[in-house]
């Protein structure tokens, strides 16, 4: 029989697309055959907001699939990893992990799910600067004078923050490293403890680089230092804290794609394989990089082997601060 031409040529295109895909049998499901849902336990344009659609919009083509970012915020991210770790062990919901996630767990561990039972590894996506802002009216000008003020005002120097958040690590080591003590202020998500420093509710906040890199252009923020052992990429002229005189201080941000546990191999390798190369893409990349964000290369093996690490770390920074037993 002979095919219309226009229909043999909807066939043919089918087919070509169907080969260019990297899909996978699993039962009798060929995987991705419908849209991934991406989870986000901050607010919208929160850090990890931003990448997981920067993640989504290069992953899409790769995968063949619309990838939905869905934000369920609440309890330092511990909403979002609880859903995500309930649901169908099949790859097509996931979450967006930040240290937030490990924090979390170990200051206020969640009876209902555990991180490293009901949550596996698919790849670590990205990195990026926390950066110490100041509201420009204290009239604080470096780390240095920050902390004369601090121990003026024992107590006193309100710390805008995500409880459990790496920021709120952050702001907890540096207390410890400058010998002060900081009043903690507890917020759902980055964007609003930037609004409250920037209103003088609140006089100081760590918060990653992809929120306030515009508002300290605009004035609107003094940036003090980055936590990080490097300068920011998009913050060329703010000192690291070792510069600005905290040696040692590396609490850079990371993001990384978490699967229910017992997600069949072959999908987390190809989950992983397609992040991999979404994130590493040029645009990816360069959008990234305005925020001050680089990508990172590590598949379900190294990730599980980074997180076991960043719990040592953080358990201990965290206990020296009284925030768990």
């Amino acid at each position: 029989m002979k095919l219309p031409r226009r229909t043999f040529l909807h066939i043919a295109a089918g087919a070509l697309a169907s080969l260019s895909l990297p899909r996978i049998a699993i039962g009798q499901e060929v995987y991705p055959s419908r849209p991934i849902h991406v989870i986000v336990g901050f607010t919208a344009g929160a850090a990890s907001d931003v990448t997981a659609r920067i993640l989504g919009d290069s992953m899409r083509p790769i995968l063949g699939q619309q990838i939905i970012v869905e934000d369920r915020p609440g309890a330092g991210s511990s909403i979002a990893a609880e859903y995500v770790a309930h649901a169908a062990k099949d790859g097509y919901t996931l979450f967006v992990a930040t240290l937030s996630i490990i924090t979390n767990q170990i200051i206020n561990p969640n009876p209902s799910f555990d991180l490293t039972r009901d949550l596996a590894p698919v790849a670590l996506l990205a990195s990026g600067a926390v950066v110490l802002v100041v509201n420009p009216e204290i009239n604080v000008h470096s780390v240095a004078e920050l902390i004369a003020l601090a121990k003026s005002k024992p107590g006193q120097v309100l710390h805008a923050t995500v409880m459990g958040s790496l920021p709120h690590l952050a702001s907890e080591l540096f207390a410890q490293r400058a010998g002060i003590k900081l009043m903690q202020v507890p917020y759902q998500g980055s964007p609003q403890t930037v609004t409250d420093v920037i209103a003088g509710r609140v006089m100081m906040t760590f918060s990653p680089a992809s929120t306030v890199v515009g508002q300290i252009a605009a004035g609107k923020l003094m940036a003090l230092a980055t936590a990080a052992n490097k300068r920011s990429s998009a913050l060329p002229n703010v000192p690291t804290m070792a510069e600005a005189g905290i040696p040692d201080f590396d609490t850079s941000l990371w993001f990384g794609l978490l699967a229910p546990a017992g997600t069949p191999r072959p999908v987390m390798e190809q989950l992983a394989d397609a992040a991999q190369k979404a994130i590493h893409a040029p645009e990816a990349v360069e959008r990234l990089r305005k925020l001050g964000f680089d990508p990172l290369d590590a598949g379900p093996d190294k990730f599980a082997d980074y997180i076991r690490s960043e719990v040592a770390r953080w358990s201990a920074v965290a206990r020296a601060a009284g925030l768990r037993s």
